[in-house]
C-alpha cells in the first residue's frame, strides 16, 4: 500500500510539475534561436509540439497526415504546429533535406541537446503535447494512423 501511494504521489507530482510548457531556447533549420514560451505564446491559441526525429517511421507518418488535413483543420480551429526535431548531431543533417522533400508546412525547431525532451521527461516518439497559454492541455504518446483524427476532436474541446 505505501509503494503505491508513493507511487501515485510521483505521477501527480510530475504531472502537476508539467503542467507549465519550459523556457527552452531552440534552434529553427536556419540556425536562428527561437524562445518557445515568448515566440510561441498567442492567447488561447494551441501549440501542437510534435517530438520526431528522421529515424521514426512512426514520427513521420503522423506529420505527413497532420501535414495533409491541417489547411481543413485550421477553418475549425486556432492553431499552429511545432514540428521539433529530437535528432543528435549525427542524425541532424538529415533534418532540412527530409522536411524540404516533404514540405511539410510546420515550424521546424531543433532540439539537438535534448534539452526540451529532457525538461519534459519525454522518454520515446513520436510524442505530441498541446500548450494553450503556455500550459500543457494534452499529451499524446506514440501514434499509429487515426490518431490524427482524436487529436483534432482534442483541439476542438479545448478551444
Amino acid at each position: 500500500m505505501i509503494k503505491f501511494i508513493t507511487c501515485a504521489f510521483f505521477i501527480v507530482f510530475n504531472l502537476k510539475a508539467q503542467s507549465n510548457l519550459p523556457d527552452v531556447t531552440l534552434a529553427n533549420l536556419e540556425g536562428k534561436k527561437i524562445s518557445l514560451a515568448k515566440d510561441f505564446s498567442e492567447q488561447d491559441k494551441l501549440y501542437v509540439l510534435s517530438f520526431w526525429a528522421t529515424w521514426c517511421t512512426p514520427c513521420i507518418n503522423e506529420l505527413d497526415e497532420i501535414n495533409d488535413l491541417q489547411n481543413d483543420w485550421k477553418k475549425e480551429v486556432n492553431f499552429e504546429v511545432l514540428a521539433i526535431s529530437i535528432d543528435d548531431s549525427r542524425t541532424q543533417k538529415r533534418v532540412k533535406p527530409l522536411t524540404s522533400g516533404k514540405e511539410w508546412d510546420f515550424t521546424i525547431l531543433l532540439d539537438s541537446n535534448q534539452d526540451l525532451k529532457r525538461a519534459l521527461s519525454i522518454v520515446n516518439v513520436p510524442y505530441t503535447i498541446v500548450v494553450k497559454n503556455n500550459k500543457i492541455v494534452h499529451v499524446q504518446n506514440g501514434y499509429v494512423p487515426g490518431n490524427e483524427l482524436e487529436l483534432l476532436k482534442k483541439l476542438k474541446l479545448l478551444i
